[in-house]
């Protein structure tokens, strides 16, 4: 299966990797020549449009910041849906809508190609390592025909049903692990003003009830004063947006999420849109006076986990 890969950034990049590393046929095409000169020396195919990426290979993956562009990137005239014909599959990684992925894949399917919607989780440390989580929406036996491509990009691959499904769940997850981030700032300020030692602190949370994926990682870039999680606050801001769309469409009155959203809206304004969404938590810091530092803890995470073959759960 010959596969094109469009959207190389902090994710995208990382899964590509992935398939080169396991010797898969990979063409790619990105906006950052320096990234695309890198893929080259490696050994990938370079594409000059997604039209032509489309027209070489059998899976289209795309994986990019936002809808916008996205939706350039298949509608385009050199676009992939032109490069698009019988039988030829996207896959649409990229953390978006359910609705829009339904809207790109009926004009996926009037060319007769099959869309599938696969979006991760788990950081980027994962997806370096090929060991993070994939959910993948679309037909199932379409789903079966690529899954040995997504057990080397991921580690625990979950079918979770029709078109859009898995965008939902990626929605509903990003919203809990941004929620999860505001209270792990809270309680670590709490812990910082009772006079607590925050690796002592660090420790008692993980092994307890309150602990979570999110602070197993996210708190040791906070607490070793990177916040470099790879990921940034106006990515947040866009997935949080989708979810209480999400919300609203389905006529749900939530509490939390408009509270968080404008948490996360305010953090964008005082550090900037690229910020590490780890900064979140330095509006307490400033608030409060104190720095949440403690010694001991890397300034970006790495994957302990050795590379091993996914599969489906």
């Amino acid at each position: 299966m010959k596969i094109g890969f469009i959207g190389l950034g902090n994710v995208g990049g990382k899964l590509a990797q992935s398939l080169l590393r396991n010797k898969f046929d990979l063409t790619v095409r990105d906006l950052d020549k320096n990234i695309i000169e890198e893929f080259a020396s490696k050994g990938a195919n370079i594409a000059n449009s997604p039209r032509e990426l489309a027209e070489k290979v059998d899976l289209i993956i795309t994986c990019l910041p936002s809808q916008k562009v996205c939706s350039n990137v298949m509608e385009d005239k050199d676009g992939v849906i032109n490069g698009l014909s019988k039988n030829k599959i996207w896959l649409e990684m990229s953390t978006t809508d359910e609705e829009e992925v339904k809207r790109l894949g009926n004009l996926v399917g009037n060319k007769g190609a099959i869309p599938l919607d696969g979006p991760v989780s788990g950081g980027c440390h994962r997806a370096e390592t090929g060991n993070i989580s994939i959910f993948v929406g679309g037909e199932r036996n379409v789903f079966e025909k690529i899954l040995p491509v997504l057990t080397v990009m991921g580690k625990k691959i979950l079918y979770t049903g029709k078109l859009g499904s898995a965008s939902v769940l990626k929605v509903i997850t990003n919203y809990l692990a941004s929620i999860n981030l505001i209270s792990i700032g809270e309680a670590l300020i709490v812990a910082k003003k009772s006079g607590m030692d925050l690796k002592t602190a660090y420790k008692a949370i993980k092994i307890s009830s309150g602990n979570s994926f999110v602070h197993e990682t996210e708190s040791q870039v906070i607490l070793n004063g990177s916040y470099n999680i790879s990921f940034t606050m106006d990515l947040v801001v866009k997935d949080m947006s989708l979810f209480e769309n999400l919300s609203k469409r389905n006529n749900i009155p939530l509490e939390i999420s408009p509270i968080a959203l404008n948490i996360f809206k305010e953090g964008q304004k005082k550090y900037g849109p690229r910020a590490w969404s780890s900064m979140i938590v330095k509006r307490l810091e400033d608030a409060c006076k104190v720095s949440l530092r403690a010694e001991g803890f890397p300034a970006e995470l790495n994957d302990s986990e050795a590379e091993t073959r996914g599969a489906e759960i």
